[in-house]
């Protein structure tokens, strides 16, 4: 797994060296080194456990053409770690609303430990949905292919809606993970959004996740329901 993340790491900070070159060569100074820190998600949900909390962050750092990317998300509860995942990506702008991105995606909880080859897309579609469509090439030939999409409905000036999908599959099946070839898993979320201010929005929402094929079964013999659905509340916000 290290000498995988090392390799990846080193390709991606080549890329990012070469294109910063190119850029500047391009650009000059009209085209500065910039950076944005985005907290997506940051909510507690309404389920069994103590604390339960949920994160979706994001970073870039580069020039208007060319970024490195840094994502984490995850779930804790009761004091433990119950799902985190790392992506380090490099992302090239193809048009004025799309990138394309190409890294290392880590699964580091719960074990054991996944790595994958990440190839995405990620912009905005017509009528301004936000889409993330990444396929995943792991070892021993793991695939993997997930698709989220994000709409904000603006209600008033200050008061969003934004409806959520992701759907994942998988090319194979992971027993020790619970996951089953095939479509896997759709989640999807309502949240509303108060934002007073561009950078800073709370909100509260509903979300319900569903679980198909070997995927389902996996859960009912772990003794899991194939559906869930949870309150939940939390913060966006974006420096």
């Amino acid at each position: 797994m290290k000498r995988f993340a090392m390799r990846v790491g080193a390709l991606l900070a080549s890329l990012a060296c070469v294109s910063a070159g190119a850029d500047a060569h391009a650009h000059g100074e009209g085209d500065p080194v910039l950076g944005k820190l985005m907290i997506d998600a940051l909510e507690v949900h309404e389920v069994e456990g103590d604390d339960p909390l949920r994160w979706d962050v994001e970073a870039w750092l580069g020039r208007d053409l060319s970024k490195l990317w840094l994502k984490s998300e995850g779930r804790r509860n009761d004091g433990a770690t119950e799902a985190a995942e790392l992506q380090l990506l490099y992302a090239r702008a193809v048009t004025p609303f799309w990138d394309v991105q190409a890294g290392w995606r880590g699964d580091l909880e719960p074990g054991p430990s996944r790595d994958w080859l990440a190839l995405g897309l990620r912009g905005t579609a017509p009528y301004f949905v936000d889409v993330d469509a990444a396929l995943f090439v792991g070892t021993a030939g793991r695939t993997a292919l997930r698709v989220k999409a994000e709409y904000e409905w603006r209600l008033t000036r200050r008061l969003i809606l934004g409806p959520e999908l992701e759907v994942n599959a998988y090319g194979k099946d992971d027993p020790e993970l619970g996951l089953g070839a095939g479509l896997s898993t759709a989640q999807l979320a309502l949240r509303l959004y108060y934002r007073p201010v561009p950078q800073f929005s709370p909100y509260v929402g509903v979300e319900g996740r569903r679980r198909f094929g070997e995927t389902e079964d996996f859960a009912r013999a772990g003794g899991r329901a194939p559906d869930d659905a949870w309150l939940l509340a939390g913060v966006r916000a974006w420096f």
